[in-house]
C-alpha cells in the first residue's frame, strides 16, 4: 500500500495534471515499481511499501543514477523527482525483442562502464541488490573486499535467518579460508554495474536502449561477466567481443564459478531457496 506522503510527492510531481494508467511493474523487497502517466508521457515510481531496517534502496538508486549520469548521457534512465521517499525515473520502452548480435551490442555497452576505472574496489556509499544492502568500503585489497563485502556478507545474512546444510557451509568456509590462493589478487579496478542480470538490461527492436536498477560499485571486471555467463546470458560471442578491448585473465576459467557463488547465494536468500541452493552446490563441486 502506498503511504500518504509517497502519493502526495507523486501528486506535486504531476503538476495538477491528471495522472492516468497506473500500473505495478514489481512489488518485491517491500519495494514497489510502478509505471503511470501524465499527458501521454510516462514514469517510473519507486518507494518502499513498508521500510524494515535502516538502509534505503530509493536514496541508493538515486544516487548511483546521478553518479552514472554525470559519466553517460543516456545508457541509464533520466531521474526526473528524487527524494528520501521516491524515485521517479523515466520510462524507457522495451519489447525485449533481440537480434543476432545483441551479445557484441551489450559487450560495447559494458566496456564503456568498464574502462571507468579508481584508485580503489568499493564506492564512497553503499548500494543495493535486490533490496539488500551491498557495503561498499573502500579497500586497496580486492581478494579483501570480495570476501568481507560480497561473499562472507551473504554468507552471514543466510545463515543467520535460516542455516545452509552443512557440508555447504563447510565448503564455503574451506574457499572463505583460502581466497588468496582462488582469486586475482589486484586486479584492473572497473566500474561495475552491481546488478546485471536478464532483467536489467532492456532491449526494444534489436537495440540496447537502457540498463536499469544499477548499484555500482568499483570492483573486478570480471565479476560481472561471470554473472552475465551464470544465467547463461551471454557465451563465448560476447566473450571474444570483450576481450578485444579489455582481456580476459587466461586463469578466468578457474575462479569465475567462485563469482558465480556469490550470485547464487544472493538468490538463495532474495529468492529461490531450494533452487539455488541446488546451484550452490553445484558450484562448489566445481570450486572444492
Amino acid at each position: 500500500m502506498m503511504n500518504s506522503l509517497v502519493e502526495n510527492q507523486i501528486i506535486e510531481f504531476a503538476g495538477g495534471k491528471e495522472i492516468v494508467n497506473r500500473e505495478t511493474l514489481s512489488n518485491a523487497f517491500n519495494m514497489r515499481c510502478e509505471k503511470f502517466t501524465i499527458k501521454k508521457k510516462s514514469f517510473v515510481a519507486k518507494y518502499y511499501t513498508k521500510k524494515i531496517d535502516d538502509f534505503n534502496s530509493v536514496v541508493s538508486e538515486t544516487k548511483s543514477l546521478m553518479y552514472l549520469s554525470k559519466k553517460f548521457l543516456s545508457l541509464f534512465p533520466s531521474i526526473k523527482y528524487k527524494s528520501k521517499e521516491l524515485l521517479i525515473i523515466e520510462y524507457i520502452k522495451a519489447n525485449h525483442i533481440k537480434n543476432s548480435d545483441y551479445q557484441e551490442k551489450l559487450a560495447k555497452k559494458i566496456l564503456k562502464l568498464h574502462m571507468v576505472t579508481n584508485n580503489k574496489y568499493g564506492f564512497s556509499f553503499d548500494t543495493q541488490v535486490g533490496g539488500l544492502k551491498q557495503p561498499n568500503n573502500y579497500e586497496n585489497d580486492w581478494v579483501n573486499f570480495f570476501l568481507e563485502n560480497r561473499l562472507n556478507m551473504i554468507f552471514e545474512e543466510i545463515n543467520k535467518k535460516n542455516p545452509m546444510p552443512n557440508e555447504i557451509n563447510k565448503k564455503i568456509q574451506i574457499l572463505m579460508n583460502d581466497l588468496n590462493n582462488r582469486l586475482p589478487q589486484n586486479p584492473k579496478i572497473s566500474l561495475l554495474h552491481g546488478d546485471l542480470w536478464e532483467g536489467n538490461i532492456l532491449f526494444n527492436n534489436g537495440d540496447l536502449v537502457s540498463l536499469i536498477d544499477p548499484g555500482i560499485f568499483f570492483g573486478h571486471n570480471e565479476m560481472e561477466i561471470a554473472y552475465l555467463t551464470w544465467f547463461k546470458y551471454t557465451d563465448h560471442n560476447f566473450l571474444n567481443y570483450y576481450s578485444n578491448t579489455i582481456k580476459i585473465d587466461k586463469d578466468y576459467s578457474h575462479y569465475e564459478p567462485i563469482y558465480q557463488l556469490f550470485f547464487s547465494l544472493l538468490n538463495v536468500h532474495l529468492w529461490n531457496r531450494d533452487l539455488y541452493l541446488k546451484d550452490t552446490n553445484k558450484l562448489l563441486k566445481k570450486i572444492i
